[in-house]
């Protein structure tokens, strides 16, 4: 069964199928797909870019009643990224059935979310938090509710909303269909799941297909000292065009962020002390491709389903075999090839060992230019249209002087990114980055002068039109 016609879907769902441009299902939308349609209980084991979204929105969407005025079914999600994420999808999937899908989630007016509410909404995509605050407020009710879906479960565990999801559950009727999605299964999920879901079928896609075939591995011994130096070597080597750093700590995750923004690298930070409108910015900056290298923590990252990501460096090794799996799963996305490089300090060589023994194949020794792939890896995409520019460190550099600096809260990372942004240049090109009180310094190839002053004078740094000009002596 290789075909969405196959599992038993509608007409009209196929064509929505169709639109999005889906062409087979994936291991987890084949096989959960028709017992949900069988109206049975599921437990699916995931990763993230699995297709889970549509695993259980495809069944829900070709059963809710357009004509029936009630909320039928509620996706419960971790984050404000991921509801977001799922209900878009929801909607293309809905396209022709006139299922109206409402997000709810926090950090956004609740009163345009009540008047949603109130309007319609047959399927209700939500974080946690909120969706209890809308029900308290009597503006959600969940007395028609027959679908639920927990999706990242085990995020929701790693958040502390566990106790608040079964509140909800306990709103909803005792005859509702419930699934589960989670990446990984720890006790308390499996007891969530034994206390809430009746007879559920397990639908596992296992690590090794989702992973090992798309992604190269390579690990790299190196001294706790020496991770921040070493990691700035293997983003130049590699040249990502675009990177997900996995640090273990919000701190670490800040502190590293810094130590690359004050080598002139282009990089955000993404963890969960930040606001909600600085993840948002971070989040729709890395997805549109304007920033290359994100460092974040597993939790702050489980938003993001990015196709283009086309390398993973673990900075810190992950705490499970399960947590590697799920952070190499971000690159290496649909029918891309990925590349991961895991850091292991000494101390760490027990927790390597366990993942290879997890995967079920050695992880290679990473150097410039290593590669375990039989074959060349195919020419990634570019992220911008204009030339990439390598450089070969000999040739002259002309400074230039940027009419804005600190007064301005402008940052090394701000110029780089203008300048490369506009120019096409490499970020590293872009060199001995100074940023003063009222203007900033910066070098660029001397070649590049004429082209850089015509196509950076004007571009925008933190909303104010930049001036650039050449530094006099």
């Amino acid at each position: 069964m290789n075909t969405f016609a196959g599992l038993g879907l509608s007409e009209a769902t196929l064509q929505a199928v169709q639109d999005v441009g889906y062409e087979q299902p994936s291991p987890i939308q084949e096989q959960a797909i028709p017992p949900m349609l069988e109206g049975r209980d599921v437990i699916g084991q995931a990763q993230t870019g699995s297709g889970k979204t549509a695993a259980f929105g495809l069944p829900m969407v070709e059963y809710v009643d357009p004509a029936l005025h009630e909320v039928q079914a509620l996706v419960l999600t971790p984050t404000r990224e991921l509801c977001i994420q799922v209900t878009q999808a929801l909607r293309s999937y809905a396209n022709h059935k006139g299922v109206d899908v409402v997000a709810v989630f926090g950090g956004a007016p609740i009163r345009s979310q009540q008047a949603q509410l109130k309007a319609g909404g047959h399927i209700v995509v939500g974080t946690v938090g909120r969706v209890l605050d809308l029900i308290s407020r009597h503006s959600l009710v969940l007395h028609d509710c027959r679908f639920v879906v927990l999706d990242e479960a085990d995020e929701m565990l790693d958040l502390g909303f566990l106790e608040d999801v079964e509140r909800i559950l306990s709103l909803t009727p005792n005859s509702r269909q419930t699934s589960l999605f989670s990446a990984t299964m720890p006790p308390p999920i499996r007891k969530l799941a034994d206390a809430y879901l009746y007879d559920p079928v397990l639908v596992q896609v296992k690590a090794a297909t989702l992973t090992v075939d798309s992604v190269e591995q390579f690990q790299l011994d190196v001294k706790s000292a020496d991770k921040p130096d070493k990691l700035t070597e293997v983003l130049r080597e590699e040249r990502p065009d675009q990177c997900i750093v996995f640090a273990r700590t919000k701190i670490g995750t800040d502190r590293l962020y810094r130590k690359l923004r004050d080598k002139g690298m282009n990089v955000k930070a993404l963890h969960g002390d930040m606001s909600q409108g600085s993840r948002d910015g971070v989040m729709l900056a890395f997805k549109a491709g304007r920033v290359p290298i994100l460092v974040a923590t597993d939790v702050a990252a489980r938003g993001l389903d990015i196709s283009t990501v086309t390398h993973v460096v673990n900075y810190d090794v992950p705490v499970s075999p399960d947590v590697y799996v799920h952070r190499i799963g971000r690159t290496g996305r649909v029918g891309r090839s990925g590349r991961a490089i895991t850091f292991v300090e000494p101390r760490q060589t027990k927790e390597l060992e366990a993942i290879e023994q997890h995967i079920g194949t050695k992880v290679a020794p990473w150097a410039p230019g290593a590669t375990t792939a039989p074959a060349p890896v195919a020419e990634k995409p570019k992220r911008h249209s204009k030339p990439q520019l390598t450089r070969n460190g000999d040739e002259p550099y002309r400074r230039l002087l940027a009419g804005a600096g600190q007064a301005e809260g402008v940052e090394v990372a701000d110029l780089v990114a203008a300048v490369t942004r506009a120019s096409g240049l490499e970020g590293e090109a872009v060199r001995d980055v100074r940023v003063l009180q009222r203007f900033s310094l910066l070098s660029v190839p001397a070649s590049e002068v004429d082209r850089v002053l015509a196509e950076v004078d004007g571009t925008e740094v933190r909303g104010l039109p930049l001036r650039i000009e050449l530094a006099r002596a």
